[in-house]
Formats: structure tokens, sequence, C-alpha cells
């Protein structure tokens, strides 16, 4: 019995993953190298201390203290099913590393819960997956130069705003704003100057934009704006807001200011319209602005 129990310990000892056993006291009883490699912690410092005594201080992505409040090691003895979960430990260092845990309870000969296992694996990689996946999206979905949302993303939102409005009447509007004299700027003060007049054009409106409208970045020195829940009033104030506080920024290039001014088209959305019809309908507006000598707002309403 002795040489089967020194042969299992010594497996557990050569796993890669953390593994440790607890009583239902949750007191350690066991802790293997790969739970000291991941944790840092010597097996002689943990082994008769109380996994609820937060040694690993585990916390979930909400900053959750999980010995407090939801051990996964509890839970399983509760209630005898097992759980799984991606939380962060933290190491003996101090720094926090990802794991995956996987938490299942110990039962003897008669079926009663005496305590329960944890194996806990580096999540690194997982992790650097999830977070190299969010990158990618927001490589999809937005601008890179303005940090705005791009073109594909404002024509996904226009569609789903076409669709809220057949389903429940939620009216909103759009409005299609050009820079002006941009090719002037780019000529005058090259194209770095030209891409830090975009920046300011687009921090401006993201700053004055309400947080559930959307604006982004048509193409070149164009944008769009995504005004939700209005009416042709509000539409035409948000017009209004949107070209005098560009009027009013300023960008220092040496010992020269140069302002900005935009032309914008106005339009609400009909029940006929399409993410393409509306778009060119605010376009189609916002060159009669430039025809009307530019910095004003042309609207259908």
């Amino acid at each position: 019995m002795k040489h089967t129990h020194n042969f299992y310990r010594d497996l557990l000892d050569n796993l890669y993953d953390g593994v440790y056993l607890v009583d239902r006291d949750r007191t350690i009883t066991y802790w293997n190298r790969g739970a000291e490699r991941l944790s840092g912690f010597a097996a002689g410092e943990v082994v008769g201390s109380c996994c609820r005594d937060n040694i690993l201080v585990h916390v979930d992505f909400r900053g959750r203290m999980l010995c407090a409040e939801g051990c996964p090691l509890a839970g399983a003895m509760e209630d005898g099913i097992e759980r799984q979960a991606e939380i962060f430990l933290r190491h003996k260092d101090g720094h926090r590393l990802p794991v995956l845990v996987r938490v299942a309870p110990i039962r003897d000969a008669e079926g009663c819960i005496t305590g329960a296992v944890e194996v806990f694996s580096d999540n690194s990689a997982r992790m650097a997956d999830l977070q190299k996946i969010e990158e990618l999206q927001q490589q999809a979905f937005f601008d890179p130069l303005t940090a705005l949302a791009n073109r594909r993303y404002l024509e996904l939102t226009l569609q789903t705003r076409l669709e809220e409005m057949a389903r429940y009447g939620w009216r909103f509007g759009v409005l299609f704003l050009d820079v002006d004299h941009f090719k002037h700027i780019n000529d005058r003060y090259g194209h770095e100057t030209g891409d830090t007049a975009l920046k300011m054009v687009a921090k401006t409106l993201a700053h004055c934009s309400r947080s559930f409208d959307t604006v982004g970045r048509w193409g070149g020195e164009e944008f769009v704006a995504i005004i939700v829940g209005v009416d042709e009033t509000d539409v035409l104030a948000a017009a209004e807001r949107y070209r005098q506080v560009i009027m009013h920024s300023a960008l220092g290039v040496g010992s020269e200011t140069v302002r900005m001014t935009v032309s914008i088209g106005a339009t609400l959305a009909a029940p006929d319209d399409t993410a393409g019809s509306i778009v060119k309908r605010a376009d189609e507006l916002m060159y009669r602005s430039k025809q009307a000598g530019r910095n004003c707002i042309t609207s259908d309403l």
C-alpha cells in the first residue's frame, strides 16, 4: 500500500500542472511540484494551512476575491459537482498569473465527500490568444489612425439601427461630415500634419458625442455620425454642435495656427432606407454644403 501511495505521489509530482488537495476544513494536505513551480510557494509553506487564508488570493475577471466568496473548492464540497474556471492567482513574487482551474470533490468508500482536489494550469497562452482576438476585432472594426469606428463598423451599425426602427419605431439621424480644404492642409504642411489634423477632428467628434451615438471615419477626411432617438430638431442641433466645436478647435504647426471646419449633410432615416441609401443622401447633402461655401449644414428636414 505504501508503495502504491508513493507511486501516485511521484506521478502527481511529475505533472506539469499544479495539483493540491484539501480536507473538509479546506486545510491543504498535499501540494505537488507543479503547484510549487507555478505559484512559487514550496509545499512546506502551504501544507497544513487553510486555503481560505488566501495564500494564492484567487480573483476572477471582475476582481472578486474567490477565497471569500465563490470558492470553487468549497462549492465542489458542498454540492459534489465538478467545476472549471479561468481565474488569476497571486504568485509568491507578487505578480498575477492567469490559470485554468479544475476542481472535483474527493469521496471515501461510502461516497461521503472528504475533501477536494484542484488542478491548475498556466493559462497565459489562452489569455494571449484572447487578447490577440480582441486586437484583431479592433483592427476589423476600428480605424487605426483616428481610433474611431471604421466604415465596416458604421455600415453594420446602420443596418442594426434600421432594423430597430422597423421593429420598434426608433428614429435616428445620419450626419455626413467632410473636412474643408483638407488637400490644402496636406499640400502646405505635409501628410503627417494632415494625419494629425484628422486625429484632432476625430477626438473632437468623439468628445462632443453622446455615449450611445456612433461616430466613425468613413474614409479619407470623411466622417459619419449616427444619432439615435432623435427628431429633426435634434439632428440639426447635433450637426451644429459638431460644426461649432470643430470650427473653434485649432492645430499648432510651428508658429502657425491651423483652424479646421467641416461641411455637413444631415438627414433622418426613412422606413424604406437601406444603409447605402441613407449614407448616399447624407453625402449628397454634404456636397451641397460645399457648394454653399463650406462650414455649413445642409439638410432635407
